[in-house]
């Protein structure tokens, strides 16, 4: 029997979407969570393992630290913002279980193992960048030696062991969604702008894409992209259909679904008799015709990343996409009747106060269903960061969340200051949400639909009282600076 192995996705702020199925580890403007899909896979290779999902099952500290003492193996996926936290929790845990083994996965650990180690004494080992079989093995009793892709400390010193190969066959591994019917409650999950209840999972790894800022393809699952099997993926999605009739979307969080048309369009074609309603991530170079064979197969919204409304700052964080490109794929939405929820960051290389006028205009211009405004995160291990570093723009404390896990602006440029770009969010917002056409799309979905109209409410009073905090948190800084101008 392997080790009775816990694969958790720890408890941390409250709220707190962390690592495990976030691309952008924070607590979000409207409580919302992904699903743990990276830990799902090795969860369903290990007999006698379980998934443990702490923050939207409403499991606290204390409760995790209950559940770990049946366990002999602690799979943690940690992140940049929640690692200080997952720290005091592995020692916690450590202390109330001594025999325990720990290893923490995850972006954070994948680029700095030595000092998460240091930092850490009580983490066993670290697997960099794709864990699936690392910790499986270990599990199974390889020695720590003979295990590829990990790091560890032996007689005070770091032992990097070589890289593992990245897995070539997906679909070897374990449906994701066998894990979640044993193991998670899958109407604990949210979105705001999908359906609900809804499920996630991919269809691919990795992201061709040489997006600076993008944590993933740098940091976990590569640049290389790696696609199931189209078959694989219709019988998960046929499965899934019996498992959860009343979950009312599925979502494909793949870093880039549909970048490649053949297989895209022969997926649809294998989804279109199954008649289920579905979404997806989307880059903007995708095509009417990609875009028809996806309408029809069921496809229901596409979550595109805009960013910006500024040629050079896309140039600058090399989208490899261009202004006019996205007005031609956002009418080519528009007209097949493809719902579109747009990503947008403010904070990037070369933001100025008049590039975030720029993006605020296109948004409107664009004036997609809904959108997300995001401050820039220089995460370490991604280009971004070391541009950063580089060019002195990190904020003094470069602290990425407030006490709350809620993002803050950590970048700042000449001319621009971290509080400009974090009041520039909510200016985003309220610029593209307060007009009468954004109001009438909102009040028109909400009279149709009394189950919309109580979560719309719900997600209305928490954005607001998050703007209300955040607006005072950047008055604060400005009267602080102003009496610092006053003494000096």
């Amino acid at each position: 029997m392997p080790l009775k192995t816990l694969f958790l996705n720890p408890p941390s702020f409250e709220n707190f979407d962390g690592g495990a199925g976030s691309r952008w580890p924070a607590t979000r403007e409207i409580e919302s969570y992904w699903f743990p899909v990276w830990l799902a896979y090795p969860a369903g290779m290990l007999e006698g393992a379980r998934l443990l999902d702490a923050p939207p099952h409403y499991i606290s500290a204390e409760q995790t630290i209950e559940i770990a003492k049946d366990y002999e193996f602690l799979v943690l996926f940690t992140s940049t913002p929640g690692f200080p936290g997952d720290i005091g929790l592995a020692k916690a845990i450590k202390a109330a279980n001594p025999k325990i083994k720990i290893a923490f996965v995850g972006p954070h650990v994948s680029v700095l193992p030595e000092k998460s180690l240091r930092d850490c004494p009580v983490i066993d080992f670290v697997a960099r960048k794709e864990f699936d079989y690392a910790v499986v093995d270990y599990a199974k009793g390889k020695p720590l030696e003979d295990i590829l892709g990990i790091s560890y400390l032996k007689d005070g010193k770091v032992v990097h062991n070589p890289d593992a190969p990245q897995i070539q066959d997906l679909d070897a591994l374990p449906h994701v969604t066998d894990v979640y019917k044993r193991d998670l409650d899958v109407t604990r999950y949210n979105v705001p702008f999908l359906l609900n209840p809804y499920v996630s999972l991919y269809t691919t790894r990795g992201c061709p894409a040489q997006c600076t800022f993008c944590l993933w393809p740098q940091t976990l699952s590569g640049h290389p992209w790696r696609k199931r099997s189209t078959d694989d993926v219709a019988a998960e999605m046929s499965k899934v259909k019996q498992y959860w009739p009343e979950v009312k979307e599925f979502f494909f969080d793949d870093d880039t679904f549909n970048i490649q048309k053949a297989r895209t369009i022969e997926l649809c074609a294998k989804l279109k008799p199954l008649g289920l309603t579905w979404s997806c991530t989307s880059r903007v170079t995708t095509d009417y015709e990609t875009l028809k064979a996806m309408k029809e197969a069921g496809c229901r919204l596409l979550i595109v990343g805009y960013e910006s409304g500024d040629p050079q700052i896309l140039k600058n964080i090399k989208k490899g996409a261009t202004i006019e490109r996205a007005r031609q794929f956002t009418k080519d939405c528009h007209k097949l009747g493809l719902v579109i929820h747009g990503d947008f960051i403010m904070g990037l290389p070369g933001e100025t106060h008049e590039t975030i006028n720029n993006t605020i205009k296109f948004a409107k211009e664009l004036d997609v269903e809904t959108i997300q405004v995001s401050v820039a995160h220089a995460y370490p291990g991604t280009e971004l960061y070391d541009y950063a570093v580089k060019n002195g723009f990190m904020v003094g404390d470069n602290k990425m969340v407030d006490e709350g896990g809620h993002q803050l602006a950590h970048i700042q440029y000449p001319g621009l200051p971290a509080d400009d770009i974090l009041a520039a969010v909510h200016r985003f917002y309220d610029e593209y949400y307060f007009r009468p056409k954004a109001v009438f799309r909102i009040l028109k979905k909400a009279a149709f639909d009394s189950n919309d109209r109580k979560r719309l409410y719900r997600e209305a009073k928490t954005f607001l009282k998050l703007r209300s905090q955040r607006n005072k948190l950047v008055k604060q800084h400005s009267d602080e600076a102003a009496a610092e101008l006053v003494k000096a």
